[in-house]
């Protein structure tokens, strides 16, 4: 039956159903169509390019605030100076000395590039990580002494896979050393971030850590002890590394992990300091405070951050007495092993710091007929000042290094060598840190 009976209605051919279908489309409707359907795609290209745009300029703020995290702006290369070298009050200020500026030579170079290894070029480096190239470990991981394919020698931090602390170390080392350029900082190379592995190279230090030669037997194959003079001149070297962190860098970056195991010295013994993993940047109130968890190593700790949880740059000046104690005594910060009144250095050591007549009682006995009685009382007179329980009247580093200036002035020729026959030792630190967060890790400790 033809369908067009059923509806009563002929039914249209091809040609008049393709006629009608198209007929709203013609003349004024076609036209009001393309008035609506224009402005319509006009304001959603629109809509797209404002998202686009508004994107962008997130994502520049964002770069924007990360590049300037640790800005370093460039300061006069005459910081602040104390009034009077040999005066062992060192709060006050004073007149400079014109021949001798601390720092000269810091340059503030912003934003160097590390370079940057993938892991097979440091496996290669590192003979596929041998222990035999092992020169350190801590809480971290293994520092490698390595060979790059340019000839130059370095030391290759392997960090322990897992851990957010062991991260955040990571990245904060390779976020400031980028950053902060100084000669009395140990240098980063570069970095490795191939996939879950997370290496850092360092440049090498020849001897090794501090702690290595403060506490060696002097015995062929071990480190050589350190005379005085050389002892003041690492102590200086290590004082303006604090005194760049804090006076040359806005804002002030406070290390944290300050102490013997993280001063590292080169083949003529100069220092830098190195292990940067708990560093903070200060904030613009005094000594650049701030409030954090406590982080550190047991017997360096300033006792304010320790109890309060309050940092500032004067809890590295505590932790830099606590060296310079050990530079003066040979004693460990802490060794309960000592009798009852000994077993923490700076109980124990300060009364006789500020009394003349038994200063040198405390003095480390390799020492002896070293140094003259003036130097001596000037350097306990330091020492005293660093490690006072109120952080209010503990030096500026700047004060620090101006006082310490004259007394190597009169030792420059005063260096230590290797023996030929010193063969270097792996050294584990186990740091008794009051927080899991203190590496430990020993730097650049050196194996033959």
């Amino acid at each position: 039956m033809d369908p067009a009976r059923v509806f009563g209605s002929p039914s249209p051919s091809p040609s008049l159903a393709l006629s009608l279908y198209a007929a709203p489309f013609d003349g004024a409707h076609r036209s009001h169509a393309i008035t609506v359907i224009l402005p319509t795609i006009c304001s959603l290209v629109a809509l797209g390019l404002l998202l686009l745009g508004f994107y962008r300029c997130r994502r520049r703020n964002a770069a924007r605030k990360i590049d300037e995290s640790f800005k370093i702006p460039i300061k006069s290369d005459r910081p602040r100076q104390s009034s009077d070298t040999n005066n062992p009050d060192l709060r006050k200020s004073s007149s400079a000395d014109h021949l001798n500026p601390p720092t000269p030579a810091i340059r503030v170079i912003t934003h160097k590039e590390a370079q940057v290894f993938t892991y097979r070029e440091l496996q290669f480096a590192t003979n596929n990580f041998t222990p035999a190239n092992v020169i350190g470990n801590g809480g971290f991981g293994s520092v490698y002494r390595s060979v790059l394919p340019d000839g130059r020698i370095v030391a290759i931090k392997q960090l322990d896979r897992g851990g957010k602390q062991g991260e955040h170390e990571f990245r904060v080392e390779v976020d400031l050393l980028s950053c902060l350029h100084s000669r009395y900082l140990l240098e980063l190379i570069g970095y490795c971030a191939d996939q879950d592995h997370r290496l850092l190279v360092y440049e090498y230090m020849s001897n090794g850590n501090l702690q290595e030669h403060l506490y060696s037997d002097g015995s062929q194959g071990n480190p050589p002890l350190l005379d005085w003079g050389t002892r003041l001149r690492i102590a200086l070297d290590a004082a303006k590394g604090l005194e760049y962190l804090h006076e040359r860098v806005t804002p002030p970056v406070i290390h944290r992990d300050f102490k013997a195991s993280n001063i590292l010295l080169d083949e003529r013994f100069k220092a830098k300091v190195s292990d940067f993993g708990l560093a903070k940047l200060g904030s613009d109130k005094l000594n650049g405070e701030i409030s954090t968890r406590v982080l550190g190593t047991t017997g360096y700790v300033a006792p304010e951050y320790a109890l309060t949880g309050h940092l500032t740059t004067k809890s590295d000046v505590y932790s830099f007495g606590v060296v310079l104690l050990e530079l003066l005594t040979g004693r460990v910060p802490v060794d309960m092993k000592r009798p009852p009144g000994q077993g923490v250095l700076v109980s124990w050591a300060l009364p006789y710091l500020t009394d003349r007549e038994r200063v040198s009682e405390v003095v480390d006995p390799f020492l002896e007929e070293q140094y003259s009685k003036k130097e001596l009382v000037q350097v306990a007179a330091i020492a005293a000042m660093c490690v006072q329980s109120e952080a209010d009247y503990r030096p500026l580093m700047t004060d620090v290094v101006q006082s310490l200036i004259p007394l190597v002035k009169q030792h420059t020729g005063a260096r230590v060598t290797s023996s030929p026959n010193f063969h270097h030792h792996v050294v584990t630190v186990k740091s008794s840190s009051i927080d899991s967060g203190s590496s430990g890790t020993s730097l650049n400790s050196p194996r033959a």
